[in-house]
Formats: C-alpha cells, structure tokens, sequence
C-alpha cells in the first residue's frame, strides 16, 4: 500500500519542519514548500529521508496563485496521490496600524488568507470524493492572536488569522460531505525564528512569564496537535479551532 502524502506549506523551519519531520515518522511521504531558505530545506529533506520518508521540496511563494498551482502540480507528478494539507506559511511584521499602508496589507493577506484558502481549494480537487478522490483532512495554522487582536504588536497579523479561522469553519461545512475535513489549531507564543524575523529576537522571553503555563510552546507541541487532527483518531472532528496556547 502506497504512503500517505502530506502537503505542508511554509515546511523548512519552526512549526512547519516539526510537522514535516513528525508526518514522516508516522508514515507520510511529504511534500513541502518554502519561500528562500533552500539550504535549510535541502538538509530537512536529508532528515526526513533518514525517517523513512519520499520528499519533494518545491520553493514556492504562497501569496502568488501560479506558485501554489505548480506546488500542486508537482507533488501530483511525483507521489500521484495527496491525503493531507497544512497550511503553515505565513508573514509576520512587527507594525502599528497607523504606520500601516495597502502594499504591506496586500502582502500580508495574500500569503495568510488567500494563499490558504487557493491551497485548500486545490487539496479539494485531489481529495473529494465527488471528484473521485479519497477524502482527506485540512488543517490550518492559525494563532491565538485572532482572539486577542495583538494590540500594538499585530494587528494586522491577529486580523488575517480571525480570517483564516471563520474560512476554516465555513469551509469545513461546505466539504463534509465530500470526505473531508477542515480544521486548525491556534499556536500561541512558540519558540520559533518566527519573531526574531517580524523585528523582536527577544519577545518569546517577553511574553512567557505571561502565559498560565509560565513558558512558551514548542514547535514539536503544535505539530502534535496538527498530526492527530489529520489522524483517524480525530475522525469525528471537523470545523474546530483547537488552542494550543499554554492556556493563555
């Protein structure tokens, strides 16, 4: 019997290599997208071969549509098959809305809710089974800050997420019936290179004595989370936002 396949979006660090690398000990053979650190996806396919896994690294940026339809494309060419989606990419600045301006805002949206949401379209098109697929799972990666707005932080970034969230729920209504699932967790502070590259290298040290669990998360934590909502043990689960944010 032929692997599983899993696309994840954004997949050469942080939370998007934890998930690619946990996929690949469950069982998955995984294709991935990442926006420039092809170094950094060269050694992750190394490690993710050494658990088992086929690999396709494909540089791709998911706020351009021609982007995602050639990741697509090319995983179809390679694996033939695609059981599971994470969409993981996202752009993060440090900004205040009042020095905010369309270019940024563009930009932003464009990678956080659309590329999202052309990246779930195409999974549809391989997985329903009106389509003649198999049915699938979905999950995306949203954040805690769609519930807090990130005052004077990200607001902008906390707006684009509560986006990714309520097309998660609308999304997962319309493709039930087609075997497919939809779903996404919310990461709150994790240790990632995340929020050194949006400007503050120090803010996970900042915000953690904040959090009822007085740490940040790890990215290994959030991916947990994302494998079981792709697994058959979540097979009753659909439309749900799960918070994976030390209580905060």
């Amino acid at each position: 019997m032929n692997k599983p396949v899993i696309i994840i979006t954004g997949g050469s660090r942080g939370i998007g290599a934890a998930t690619a690398r946990l996929a690949a000990a469950r069982g998955y053979n995984v294709c991935f997208s990442y926006l420039s650190q092809q170094a950094a996806a060269n050694a992750l396919e190394l490690e993710l071969q050494a658990l088992g896994a086929n690999t396709l690294a494909v540089a791709a940026d998911v706020g351009r549509e021609v982007d995602i339809i050639t990741l697509f494309s090319r995983c179809d060419e390679y694996f033939g098959r695609l059981d599971a989606l994470v969409n993981n990419a996202a752009m993060l600045r440090k900004n205040l809305v009042r020095d905010t301006d369309m270019v940024l805002l563009e930009k932003l949206f464009a990678v956080n809710v659309f590329g999202s949401m052309i990246c779930a379209r195409e999974a549809l098109k391989r997985m329903s089974t009106l389509s003649g697929g198999k049915g699938g799972a979905i999950v995306n990666v949203s954040s805690i800050a769609a519930r807090f707005g990130s005052p004077f932080e990200y607001v902008d970034y906390a707006a684009s997420k509560a986006a990714l969230d309520t097309f998660t729920v609308g999304f997962a209504k319309e493709v039930v019936a087609e075997g497919v699932r939809v779903n996404a967790v919310r990461p709150g502070i994790i240790n990632t290179e995340i929020h050194a590259n949006a400007g503050e290298p120090g803010r996970v040290a900042r915000i953690a004595p904040t959090i009822p669990m007085a740490r940040s998360g790890e990215p290994d934590e959030v991916a947990n989370a994302i494998l079981w909502l792709l697994s058959d043990e979540a097979s009753y689960v659909t439309g749900t936002l799960l918070d994976v944010s030390g209580g905060r």
